[in-house]
């Protein structure tokens, strides 16, 4: 089990209106902590917030924006303090043969998937490292493990993500700061009801069996559930000596 954390850190859980970032930042809630939530949307992202049972804050930006992140962390630290522990769960997916991908969505995976971290991480860490303590996770995708046809840009883009969290783990290893990345495969979320849909809609199959044929690409014979993801996140900040990792939640599908 992972050990206890320390109570009352100042969390920010970047994606966190739905599916993965709203569990996690239900799970820090539950641990004692003050959670800010960062989204696109207003009405998901408030009722996120309303189901904590510990202080929230709601932060609404997008992450692509010219200097969006540098005002999401002011936002926190008016309010709270530097940012003591850092999800970096925002994402997005996208699917095409690669002769069909286009300039402008192989530009738009890596703005949200590998760019938009990186000045999550660059803003968080050096209040963290000054503080002697932190947490950063990133939510990568065991993408970032293996190539998958029609899904290139997505890829590249969690492959970047894990190069810098491994990175940034090097550098930041004696200053009481870990910085790890879970990798799910795939998992109960909104995101995997709209890969279904486009799968759907290209194949002609119906939503329950390609549901089935993503449940069956994992060993287990089912997603991953967006609590088990929790877990993971939960380990890595409550592990001082886990850092570096790309943690992989994947049903076994990828080994290692």
């Amino acid at each position: 089990m992972p050990a206890e954390l320390p109570a009352d850190r100042v969390c920010l859980v970047t994606g966190a209106s739905r599916g993965i970032g709203s569990a996690v930042a239900g799970r820090l809630s539950r641990l004692g902590h003050r959670v800010a939530l960062c989204a696109r949307s207003t009405e998901q992202l408030d009722a996120a917030a309303a189901s904590l049972p510990g202080p929230s804050l709601v932060v609404r930006a997008d992450l692509v924006a010219d200097g969006a992140v540098d005002e999401v962390f002011d936002t926190v630290e008016h309010a709270w303090g530097p940012v003591e522990i850092l999800v970096a769960n925002a994402g997005a997916a996208t699917s095409a043969p690669i002769a069909r991908t286009t300039d402008v969505e192989w530009q738009r995976m890596l703005d949200v998937n590998l760019t938009a971290p990186f000045r999550c991480l660059r803003r968080a860490l050096p209040a963290m490292t000054a503080a002697g303590w932190g947490r950063i996770v990133v939510i990568a995708s065991v993408a970032a493990k293996r190539g998958e046809p029609y899904v290139a840009a997505y890829t590249a883009a969690k492959h970047g993500a894990l190069g810098l969290v491994r990175s940034v783990a090097a550098e930041t290893a004696r200053t009481g700061v870990t910085v790890n990345a879970v990798c799910p495969g795939y998992v109960d979320t909104p995101m995997t009801d709209t890969s279904v849909q486009k799968i759907v809609a290209s194949t002609g199959r119906t939503p329950d069996e390609v549901r089935s044929i993503l449940e069956n690409r994992q060993p287990i014979g089912r997603l991953v559930t967006v609590e088990e993801v929790a877990d993971a996140v939960e380990l890595c900040i409550a592990n001082a000596a886990l850092t570096g990792q790309g943690i992989n939640v994947d049903g076994g599908a990828v080994q290692s």
